[in-house]
């Protein structure tokens, strides 16, 4: 599993790690009942903090797609649901692209909310 980060970016670096996550998950890289490098591991390797890997981590189980076990690590989640699970990531890896760009032309929170409201109207 590779995970990449950009230490220059304006994204922080634990929304980077869920996006690539789910970027892999979506891509079909990494499958349910799959385990993730431990986080100390993860953050040494990508030269971060412990911290921005378990919130990075904690986000991902949020949203549902890890399981966070003591003694087992992050595990992806299986579920009778997956190929929604699958969706939701690939939703969610276009929607942080959508984010940069809107951002990156200086348009508002309230702006991109409008541009994507008026998208459903079509």
């Amino acid at each position: 599993m590779l995970i990449r980060i950009d230490p220059a970016s304006d994204v922080p670096l634990y929304e980077q790690l869920a996006a690539s996550v789910r970027a892999q998950l979506a891509a079909g890289s990494i499958a349910a009942g799959e385990r993730l490098p431990g986080a100390r591991d993860l953050a040494q390797s990508l030269g971060i903090n412990l911290h921005t890997v378990l919130r990075g981590y904690n986000l991902l189980r949020d949203e549902g797609l890890l399981e966070l076990r003591r003694g087992r690590g992050a595990v992806v989640a299986g579920s009778a649901d997956a190929v929604s699970t699958a969706d939701r990531a690939t939703l969610a890896a276009a929607l942080e692209e959508v984010r940069r760009a809107a951002q990156r032309l200086g348009l508002s929170a309230d702006e991109l909310a409008t541009l994507v409201t008026k998208g459903y109207g079509r």
